[in-house]
C-alpha cells in the first residue's frame, strides 16, 4: 500500500488519510474517493491530498477485517458487520469466555497491522455482550499477511469460544443451629437461588436439618437418591478443618472431600467434595450475601463443565483479592424472599429466554392533580391521545412486554390503547401517589422478568431508541443493574431496573417512585448519555401541556 501526499489528478480511487470539511459536506477519513469527490476537491481549490492508494495483493481494511472476523467466530460467538476495519465479536448465549492468553499474545504479535482485543479469560457474558474487537490499524494489508494470519488461526482449530451455562438439578441443603432465625435461611435461598439464576440454572429444592454430622449425612443420601448434580451446603458455622460438621459429613455419606479452602478473599472457607457423581460444594459464610466471592467463580467453572479441583482453585489467587471491588452480582442489603420454597422452581422458570428478558411498565394510574379536571394522559398530541403516543413509542423498543397500570378513568385508558398489545394492572388506590402503582406494577412482572423499564405516562417525547439506549448498557454480570438516563448533567425517565430489586421496589411508598432506590445502590447505577433533552420532558402543568401540543402541531418537536 502507498501512503503520503499526492497530487489530486494522481490519486484515482484514493483512500483520504484525514477528515475534510467542504463548504457544502464533509469528507470522512478512509473514504474511498470517486471521481466525483476529487472533481469536488478541485473545485475548493486542492491540489494535493493525504492518501492511501491500494497496490496489487493489498486487501481493503473492512474485507481483511471480515475474512478474519469469520475465523475468530468459535463455538457460541457470531460477529458484527466490518466498519472501518473493525469487526467486533459477540456472545450468542449466557457464559464463561475461554481463551489462551499466549494464543492471544501469539496472534498481535504476527504483525502490528492487526490487533485482537478480548475481555479478561473466563469473563462471565450475556447473549449479545461484546467479547472481542479485531482491528486492522492502516487501510489495507497485503493478501500474504491475510494468508498467515488464517492458516495461525486455522492450525489452533479456534482462538476464543464461550462455554455456555449448561442446566444442572442443584438442591440447596442449609443446617440450623438454635437461634437462627428462619429468616437467615430464607434470605439465603434467596441470594443462592438469584446467583443460579443468572447461570441460567435454578434450585431444584432446598431442604434443612440440624446442624450435626449424621443429619447432614442423611440428607446428602437424600441428594443421591435424587439424581442431584450439585448439592450446595449452607452450614450453620463456618467450615474451619476438613474435620468440621459439614466434611466430616459427606465422608460419613460416603464420599470424599477433594479441596478446602481458597486463595480468594471473600470466599477463603469454601469447601468441595463428590459423592459418587454428585459434586458437593460447602458454601463459605460470606456467600449469604449477594457481594462477589470465589463461591461466584466456583459456581461458573461447575455449571459450564470447567474442570473445578484442587488445582484449578489454587489457580486462583492471581485476582482473587475482592474485597475492595465495589462490584457485586446483586444487591448488598437483604434479598428479598421472591418466592416460597415451593413455589420457587414453578416461579423462575417463567423467567423470559429471550435475549434478556426486559419488560416495559407504563405508569399510566394518576389523578393529574395539576391539570384541574384534565386527564393529561387523554389530551390528543397531532389527534393521538398522549398514553397512546407514549405506548405505541415503547412498544417500538426491543422491550419483551409492555404492562401499563391503570386506576383515574381506567376505562379511557383502556379506550385509548385499544388495539395495541399491552398487559393491563388496576390500582385501585391510585389516589395514593405513584408508588402504589409501581408497586402494583413490578409484583404483575416479578415473575417473568429479569428487568423492567419504569415509563412515565407523560413523557411523550420518549422514543424506542432512548429505550434500546438501557437495554444495551444493562449488564448485571458487572454489577450495573440499575440504568438511568442522564443529559447535560442531569438524570431524568424512564429507569431499567433489575429483578434483584424487586422486593425494594414493591415497598417504596408516596410520589419518590425509585429514588430513594437510586440512591441507596448508587454502586449499581450506571448513568447512560442521552442525545437530547426529552428524558427531562415531562408535561406536569396546563401550560406546559399546551406550549408541546402547539409545538407539535407545527411540527417543530
Amino acid at each position: 500500500m502507498l501512503f503520503g501526499e499526492f497530487n489530486i489528478d494522481e490519486i484515482d480511487d484514493g483512500i483520504l488519510a484525514h477528515s475534510i470539511r467542504l463548504k457544502t459536506k464533509t469528507f470522512k477519513k478512509g473514504r474511498k474517493l470517486s471521481p466525483e469527490d476529487i472533481l469536488l476537491l478541485k473545485n475548493e481549490g486542492f491540489i494535493t491530498l493525504i492518501c492511501a492508494k491500494l497496490e496489487n495483493g493489498d486487501i481493503e481494511e473492512d474485507v481483511a477485517a471480515d475474512r478474519i472476523g469469520s475465523l475468530l467466530t468459535g463455538n457460541n460467538l457470531s460477529k458484527g458487520p466490518a466498519h472501518t476495519g473493525r469487526c467486533n465479536i459477540y456472545a450468542e448465549c449466557p457464559g464463561l469466555v475461554t481463551y489462551k492468553i499466549k494464543h492471544v499474545n501469539s496472534f498481535n504479535n504476527i504483525d502490528e497491522a492487526i490487533t485482537l482485543g478480548l475481555v479478561p479469560p473466563l469473563h462471565y457474558v450475556n447473549k449479545g455482550q461484546m467479547v472481542a474487537t479485531l482491528k486492522i490499524i492502516p487501510f489495507a494489508v497485503s493478501e500474504d499477511l491475510i494468508t498467515k494470519i488464517e492458516q495461525f488461526i486455522t492450525d489452533l482449530s479456534s482462538i476464543i469460544e464461550v462455554k455456555p451455562f449448561i442446566k444442572k438439578h442443584t438442591i440447596l441443603v442449609q443446617t440450623k443451629l438454635s437461634g437462627i432465625k428462619e429468616s437467615v435461611l430464607d434470605a439465603t435461598q434467596d441470594v443462592t437461588n438469584s446467583r443460579l439464576l443468572q447461570l441460567s440454572n435454578e434450585l431444584f429444592e432446598e431442604r434443612r436439618c440440624t446442624h450435626d454430622i449424621d443429619a447432614l449425612a442423611k440428607e446428602l443420601k437424600y441428594c443421591m437418591s435424587k439424581n442431584v448434580e450439585v448439592t450446595l451446603i449452607a452450614g450453620a458455622s463456618a467450615i474451619v478443618d476438613r474435620r468440621d460438621v459439614v466434611p466430616a459429613a459427606i465422608e460419613k455419606a460416603g464420599g470424599s472431600i477433594e479441596h478446602f479452602g481458597m486463595p480468594v478473599d471473600p470466599g477463603n472457607l469454601i469447601l468441595i467434595g463428590s459423592l459418587g457423581n454428585m459434586f458437593v460444594i460447602g458454601i463459605p459464610g460470606c456467600a449469604r450475601s449477594p457481594k462477589l466471592n470465589g463461591f461466584d467463580w466456583v459456581l461458573q467453572r461447575v455449571f459450564t463443565d470447567m474442570p473445578v479441583n484442587s488445582g484449578v482453585i489454587m489457580d486462583m489467587g492471581a485476582g482473587g483479592l475482592l474485597k475492595d471491588i465495589p462490584t457485586r452480582p446483586l444487591p448488598r442489603s437483604r434479598v428479598s424472599r421472591l418466592n416460597s420454597p415451593k413455589n420457587i422452581s414453578a416461579s423462575t422458570s417463567c423467567i423470559s429466554n429471550s435475549r434478556k428478558g426486559i419488560h416495559a411498565l407504563l405508569l399510566g394510574a394518576g389523578q393529574s392533580r395539576r391539570m384541574g379536571r384534565k386527564n393529561k394522559l387523554l389530551a390528543p398530541i397531532n389527534n393521538v391521545p398522549m398514553i397512546r403516543h407514549v405506548a405505541e413509542n415503547i412498544l417500538e423498543s426491543k422491550i419483551d412486554s409492555l404492562t401499563i397500570v391503570t386506576g383515574y378513568q381506567s376505562e379511557k385508558i383502556h379506550q385509548a390503547l385499544k388495539g395495541l398489545s399491552i398487559k393491563f394492572a388496576y390500582n385501585a388506590n391510585y389516589r395514593e401517589g405513584l408508588s402504589r402503582s409501581l408497586n402494583i406494577g413490578v409484583r404483575t412482572l416479578q415473575k417473568i422478568a429479569r428487568a423492567v423499564i419504569i415509563c412515565l405516562g407523560d413523557m411523550p417525547e420518549i422514543k424506542a431508541s432512548h429505550i434500546n439506549q438501557l437495554i444495551d448498557a444493562y449488564d448485571p454480570s458487572s454489577s450495573k443493574e440499575i440504568c438511568v438516563p442522564k443529559w447535560n448533567g442531569r438524570r431524568g425517565n424512564p429507569v431499567l431496573i433489575s429483578h434483584n430489586f424487586f422486593h425494594e421496589i414493591t415497598t417504596v411508598e408516596g410520589d419518590t417512585g425509585a429514588k430513594s432506590l437510586i440512591k441507596e445502590y448508587a454502586e449499581n447505577v450506571i448513568e447512560v448519555e442521552m442525545k437530547d433533552d426529552s428524558i427531562l420532558l415531562d408535561l406536569d402543568t396546563p401550560e406546559e401541556l399546551k406550549a408541546f401540543i402547539t409545538q407539535s402541531s407545527s411540527g417543530d418537536s
